[in-house]
């Protein structure tokens, strides 16, 4: 079965007993390797993906302390990336899918990273704000999902903060720029590596934040 499931509640790819198909990745953070275990049922599980790399490489380097999102964290590359660079920040790794957030937990507790907070949507306190977004967005749930879902979550940044978004550029990547600028924010089109786009998104005081 596919990993396009990794947007599901509960994947049931590997869900039977001994069809786990756990490896490790090495991850490298400036001075830091870290170790990331990776999951059938979870998004790429053969191996850290090409565009969160690319993401990770890209985004300038996070503010010291604040609230930090990862969304759609996956087996939780980008929450591990922002918690070894901003040790004082707390990072919330977000996903719908069970098994992800797990497994972000777990990868947390294996690289002694202990200002993770992994976190179901639906469990985010409503009046928590974040001063920074990294997110690797499931691009591959449709286009009115994917706004719907970038409206929320864009919504609770911060008047300062800002979203670092990568995208692949065959998927949309400048249109979603767009769409983005559309509705109000102030979007910029970065690197573009890879075939992978780098947009970052900030708040400005016309951004229509429904989530329609």
């Amino acid at each position: 079965m596919s990993d396009e499931q990794y947007f599901t509640n509960q994947p049931r790819t590997g869900s039977t007993a001994g069809t786990s198909k756990q490896k490790t990745a090495k991850l490298q953070v400036d001075s830091e390797t870290l170790h990331v275990v990776l999951d059938s049922g979870v998004f790429a599980r053969k191996g850290i993906d090409a565009g969160t790399m690319v993401l990770i490489d890209a985004a300038a380097r996070p503010p010291a302390k604040g609230n930090f999102l990862d969304l759609g964290c996956g087996s939780g590359a980008i929450a591990l990336t922002l918690a070894t660079r901003a040790p004082k920040a707390t990072v919330y790794a977000v996903d719908v899918n069970e098994r992800a957030i797990a497994l972000t937990a777990a990868n947390a507790k294996l690289n002694k990273l202990r200002n993770i907070t992994t976190i179901l949507p639906t469990s985010i306190p409503q009046d928590l704000r974040f001063d920074l977004i990294w997110s690797n967005p499931p691009i591959r749930i449709g286009k009115s999902e994917l706004h719907a879902l970038l409206q929320m979550w864009l919504s609770k940044l911060t008047p300062s903060g800002e979203a670092w978004l990568v995208v692949n550029r065959n998927l949309g990547s400048d249109s979603l720029a767009v769409w983005l600028t559309s509705i109000g924010y102030q979007v910029d089109r970065l690197v573009s590596k890879q075939g992978y786009r780098v947009l970052r998104v900030r708040p400005t005081r016309g951004a229509d934040q429904s989530a329609s």
